[in-house]
């Protein structure tokens, strides 16, 4: 919403003998607005690979395929990509919609904790749920930026009222309050 209204900001204030400049500054102005939540997206895509290559590490081990410890690595990496898109989807929304760097931040801590959780998981799973617990809090976290986030387009759209700026100085307060038990 906010790469939205100041590209279009940009280029009505652009003629024609200028449009080159306007493109690089339309691209710099994007770039900033996402360049956290692509850290983190890739920061992910890390963490994905670390655990599809702790799978075939234990695949083809010693240990045959219906070993115990095969099989919890196995559901601990299935567990996590069975929640990544929701994760990347709440991630983009709650950063584009409302403020980037407290999604941003959430989404670190998310991906902490899902490292709890997978490492939880290859000792018994009980040792799991607390990243489990944590985990979904930070979801719905993300998930109340994006709906807030978009009731306040909806506010400022056809009400006229813009309480971004307050709306992100909570969130920004609110998501310090992620790291507590």
């Amino acid at each position: 919403m906010v790469m939205l209204s100041v590209m279009l900001k940009m280029i009505r204030q652009s003629s024609d003998a200028d449009s080159q400049f306007t493109l690089e500054n339309m691209y710099v102005a994007v770039i900033d607005n996402i360049f956290l939540l692509v850290l983190v997206t890739l920061l992910s895509v890390i963490q994905n690979v670390f655990f599809a290559l702790k799978v075939e590490k234990e695949c083809t081990g010693q240990h045959s395929k219906h070993s115990a410890a095969f099989e919890r690595l196995s559901c601990a990496n299935r567990n996590c990509m069975d929640t990544y898109p929701t994760f990347l989807a709440v991630l983009w929304c709650a950063g584009i919609c409302l403020s980037q760097a407290p999604a941003a931040f959430s989404g670190i801590i998310y991906l902490v904790v899902r490292q709890k959780y997978f490492v939880g998981y290859l000792g018994q799973t009980c040792q799991s749920t607390p990243g489990f617990l944590f985990g979904k809090r930070i979801l719905f976290f993300l998930s109340l930026m994006c709906f807030v986030g978009i009731i306040n387009h909806l506010l400022l759209t056809y009400g006229g009222s813009d309480y971004k700026e307050y709306i992100q100085t909570i969130t920004k307060a609110a998501s310090t309050l992620l790291l507590l038990p």
